[in-house]
């Protein structure tokens, strides 16, 4: 993340993303699969990387390997065609996206940093500063029920942060700048969708 300013002279937080290109490897249709969706893939790597059965699906279309493959549902499929490269010219500045990615894994987090419960009180003789309270009654049914919040693994989970505005676009360096932050670590794999 950085900033930058605007033409006021405003500071707009943005997030720096190097976007694609992304190669189309199939082109599934609802006749021949049951619904429509385009697969791309991203990322050359080397043949050996690559299982045989992964190998044999992208020759099948003459594509060199691929280390990521992701399936996009749409509903526009004609537009499509295998081997057509998805680059950063698919979105345009003042645009809306909805950015997908695995969120920052935080380890086993108390409730307050997981749920933001309020803490007990820190004087007067409490003993109760960051624990839960009660999580259940003591009679009928006599167990904690389904889906209590309670600590746990926080994070490292799959997110979408949806309508982040597209600020600028840089199709030389297969930049996208866009406004806010999205999920994960820096070098973070991100699916970038237009928001509808």
């Amino acid at each position: 993340m950085t900033q930058i300013f605007d033409e006021s002279g405003n500071i707009i937080p943005v997030t720096i993303l190097k976007v694609g290109p992304c190669v189309v490897t199939q082109v599934k249709m609802k006749s021949k699969d049951g619904y429509d969706a385009i697969q791309i893939g991203y990322g050359n790597v080397a043949s050996k990387s690559l299982t045989q059965p992964e190998l044999g699906h992208l020759q099948k279309s003459n594509i060199q390997p691929l280390k990521y493959l992701k399936e996009f549902r749409t509903t526009e499929e004609d537009e499509f065609s295998i081997g057509q490269v998805l680059n950063v010219d698919s979105f345009s500045a003042g645009e809306f996206v909805n950015v997908r990615g695995k969120s920052i894994g935080k380890g086993f987090s108390g409730l307050q940093k997981r749920h933001n419960f309020t803490r007990g009180p820190m004087t007067h003789g409490s003993k109760n500063h960051r624990a839960p309270g009660s999580i259940g009654m003591g009679t009928t049914p006599g167990r904690v029920l389904p889906g209590k919040k309670m600590a746990g693994q926080l994070g490292n989970k799959i997110t979408t942060i949806k309508k982040l505005k597209v600020i600028q676009t840089n199709s030389e360096e297969n930049i996208l700048v866009i406004k806010g932050s999205v999920p994960g670590k820096p070098g973070n794999l991100l699916s970038i969708v237009s928001s509808d």
